[in-house]
């Protein structure tokens, strides 16, 4: 069948599979359970109609957005994928995504500049975006915009880009996937009282939907699909994990509550499972898989249809859990000699960070010592940060050699993590650096956050003004930024500030220039 329309087909989280009559485009497929069998898709995508599956198996473009493993599945690439397809590769400042693809046997690359339209023939293009702040994966992130000369998709999937006008300059958008959901582990691993622990859970999903509002706002396209997230927890010991009842400690809420908000400002949201095929056309056609009592019943009986699904995957994991690297007598020793190179060269970070951390690896306690660049055995000194992981995780991360924790251990959620005082951004901007391309690239971003910023022009938020850009990662606040009496957020990250003082409420390190407009200058 020749297509007249271009379509976008859900093949479940972030996976889109878009077919234009120029040809098609697989993204971030992803199938087999990731961060050691913590994230499952979720609605289920392991039951494709037969066509489906075997129509995304044969694309002529791939795109992998980043190399999170929530979007590069590798298993799933090497069993289904052929190695001639050719792959749309972002321009990310390291080639970590195009060593990775080509060790799975990808040869044929095309290369992309940042933002700038790529043309693939009879009037298909794709511009793809990158974000490369550490803060929001060192090996970067992306965002994908596909016309073909009549419709366009942005698939933004979870790239948090400040630039959104480089986003509408391809034109008018049909259609919008978008990330609107958690995926991170605060603060469910970090211990904290109940009552603070709702409050923080509660902060972090209003934060997640202001963000994500501000992105729908800005790019106003024809319709937004909810993409990218969340995922669901079938491991019993992470279960309560998943958004089910009111008292959920959980920042997962699903596509529902989202779609409420889309549907309270007179967006057109449209719920989407695997199989939703969404067609492009003077009218924007939705069909989905099973019936629509069924697609609802996904989401309003939800902790039954997680059950099922359980029930099919427990067998699985317990097998899973026997992979995990057993106790090496040598942990120590392989760190101190890992990290203490890295530290070496990272003396801004290593300010930052301030302070010592213990890594308790089961009985194994290890001292992370900033200040001095050391790694040593813990001997009951003072430390400010606390990490408490199952030493087999531990040691099957040591084993990978694995340069990112947060993608390969944290997101897990297989963890208990305690610190004193605010957030830090830069302890975990070390375990996101564990290679020296890596480090350099954090190090390089640690001297400038030291650095006396130029002075920015400013913008007036109600009764004040404040510089324009947030003193964290830079965004619009002209865009970004949401005021709350006194309290200014931006929303691309959630940081607040206070507008009276300037002072960051959500950090330690960052300050907002800012003063009453009735005050002089």
């Amino acid at each position: 069948m020749t297509l007249t329309s271009m379509r976008a087909t859900s093949i479940g989280h972030a996976g889109i599979f878009i077919e234009t009559r120029q040809g098609s485009i697989l993204c971030d497929p992803w199938f087999n359970p990731a961060y050691f069998g913590s994230w499952f898709v979720f609605p289920r995508n392991d039951q494709l109609n037969a066509e489906l599956a075997q129509a995304i198996r044969q694309p002529n473009y791939l795109y992998i957005s980043h190399l999170h493993g929530d979007h590069l599945d590798e298993q799933w690439l090497v069993d289904n994928i052929s190695p001639q397809t050719p792959v749309l590769l972002p321009d990310y400042p390291t080639k970590e995504l195009e060593r990775r693809l080509r060790h799975l046997g990808f040869t044929h690359f095309i290369a992309t500049s940042d933002g700038i339209a790529c043309d693939l023939g009879d009037d298909l293009s794709i511009a793809i975006h990158v974000e490369t702040s550490i803060t929001d994966g060192p090996a970067g992130d992306s965002a994908l915009v596909v016309s073909d000369g009549v419709h366009r998709i942005v698939n933004q999937n979870d790239c948090r880009t400040s630039d959104l006008s480089a986003l509408l300059a391809h034109g008018p958008i049909d259609l919008h996937f978008l990330q609107y959901s958690g995926a991170i582990w605060y603060p469910m691993v970090y211990d904290e009282p109940a009552q603070r622990m709702r409050e923080l859970v509660d902060l972090k999903v209003e934060s997640q939907f202001a963000r994500a509002m501000r992105y729908v706002e800005a790019l106003n396209a024809r319709a937004i699909v909810p993409s990218a997230g969340p995922p669901c927890f079938l491991d019993p010991e992470l279960f309560a994990f998943n958004d089910i009842a009111k008292d959920s400690f959980s920042i997962f809420p699903d596509q529902t509550k989202f779609l409420t908000q889309l549907n309270a400002v007179q967006r057109h949201g449209i719920t989407n499972i695997p199989g939703t095929c969404i067609t492009l056309g003077d009218d924007i056609k939705v069909l989905h898989p099973i019936a629509e009592a069924d697609v609802q019943a996904i989401f309003f009986d939800k902790e039954n249809y997680l059950r099922n699904y359980q029930s099919d995957y427990l067998l699985w994991l317990e097998d899973m859990k026997t992979t995990w690297s057993q106790e090496s007598p040598d942990l120590l020793t392989t760190l101190k000699l890992w990290w203490e190179p890295l530290l070496a060269m990272a003396p801004a970070l290593r300010r930052g960070v301030g302070a010592a951390c213990l890594l308790r690896a089961g009985d194994l306690d290890i001292l992370i010592d900033f200040p001095n660049g050391e790694v040593r055995p813990f001997n009951n000194e003072a430390y400010a940060f606390r990490f408490e992981i199952d030493r087999r995780l531990v040691e099957t991360v040591v084993s990978q050699n694995a340069a990112d924790w947060s993608d390969k251990l944290f997101l897990s959620l297989r963890f208990k993590a305690w610190r004193s005082g605010s957030y830090n951004e830069f302890i975990y901007n070390f375990f996101k650096s564990l290679s020296v391309e890596r480090m350099q690239r954090t190090e390089a971003e640690a001297l400038k956050k030291f650095m006396r910023p130029e002075p920015s022009e400013e913008i007036t938020i109600g009764d004040y003004i404040v510089e324009r850009f947030c003193p964290h990662r830079q965004a619009d606040l002209g865009v970004f930024g949401e005021q709350d009496g006194t309290t200014l957020t931006c929303t691309l990250h959630g940081w607040k500030f206070d507008l009276e003082s300037g002072e960051c409420l959500t950090a330690d390190d960052r300050k907002l220039r800012v003063r009453r407009a009735s005050e002089p200058i």
